[in-house]
């Protein structure tokens, strides 16, 4: 069995820890327990997890060494992450990402935490 790491995992509405096997994948984890990954319409019509539709991104630190196109493209340019691109290794700290329609990001609300 894998030792379980833990992954703290903030929205807009809470920050949670998660313990999570080593080696599963971040988007896995995230869905598993319940947590937003896409947004209204990628809900239904997504990749399934192979890094094709850009919609389940998340903000990540420590962020990890890309090991997929994309990821390496997100590193490069300053853009979010793809959580089915990331496996957890090592403890965490994820916020999920407001979006709407596809992967469209939206603005980030102020944090009512100081």
């Amino acid at each position: 069995m894998s030792a379980a790491i833990p992954v703290t995992v903030i929205t807009d509405e809470s920050e949670r820890v998660i313990e999570v096997a080593s080696g599963t994948i971040l988007r896995d984890a995230l869905l598993e327990h319940g947590f937003p990954v896409y947004g209204t319409v990628s809900r239904v019509a997504n990749c399934g997890g192979r890094g094709l539709c850009s919609t389940c991104t998340v903000e990540v630190d420590p962020a990890p060494e890309p090991t997929h196109w994309h990821d390496a493209a997100a590193v490069r340019f300053g853009y979010p992450r793809l959580s089915c691109c990331l496996t957890v290794e090592e403890p965490l700290t994820v916020r999920c990402l407001d979006k709407h329609v596809w992967g469209q990001i939206l603005p980030r609300r102020p944090s009512s935490k100081s």
